[in-house]
């Protein structure tokens, strides 16, 4: 289970116990007190792995774009969401209509990974020479020189 998620690890057992018996996502979550969108996501997960919807997974999976496009084209073409993550091992069904939808708005660049971390830099400014130096110089002064004309000084 994420490490961010509302639910308690005693909540999730209770309400995967619940799930055994028959409730319903939105009866368990009344029966256990808690929200109904995060009960729904465990309730989704129970479906899909069963009681290994409680273990948590050392690591973030990360899917290459082949598999991401295998799994798209066949959403599209008409196999459930349910199945598909069953068949491909992904932690949720839920993904597969996420890049179902990157998929539409930006085709088969919008699956691929993206580089991790802070983009590099711009290139490194160019070498000023001597009469760009004193130009610049030059302009800083003459706007210097017109601020304290116009204070007065």
């Amino acid at each position: 289970m994420r490490a961010r998620s509302s639910l308690s690890a005693g909540q999730r057992e209770e309400l995967v116990a619940l799930f055994e018996q028959g409730y319903s996502y939105w009866a368990a979550a009344h029966h256990v007190g808690v929200g109904v969108y995060p009960v729904r996501a465990l309730f989704r997960r129970f479906l899909l792995h069963g009681k290994l919807c409680l273990v948590e997974k050392p690591s973030k999976q990360q899917y290459s774009s082949e598999i991401k496009k295998e799994v798209v084209q066949r959403h599209l073409a008409g196999e459930s969401k349910m199945d598909l993550a069953r068949e491909f091992g992904l932690s949720s069904d839920q993904v597969v209509g996420y890049w179902s939808r990157k998929w539409r708005k930006g085709g088969d660049d919008a699956l691929k990974l993206k580089p991790k971390g802070r983009p590099k830099g711009s290139a490194k400014p160019k070498v000023l020479t001597e009469e760009d130096k004193l130009r610049r110089e030059n302009e800083r002064l003459r706007a210097e020189n017109a601020y304290l004309k116009k204070c007065g000084t």
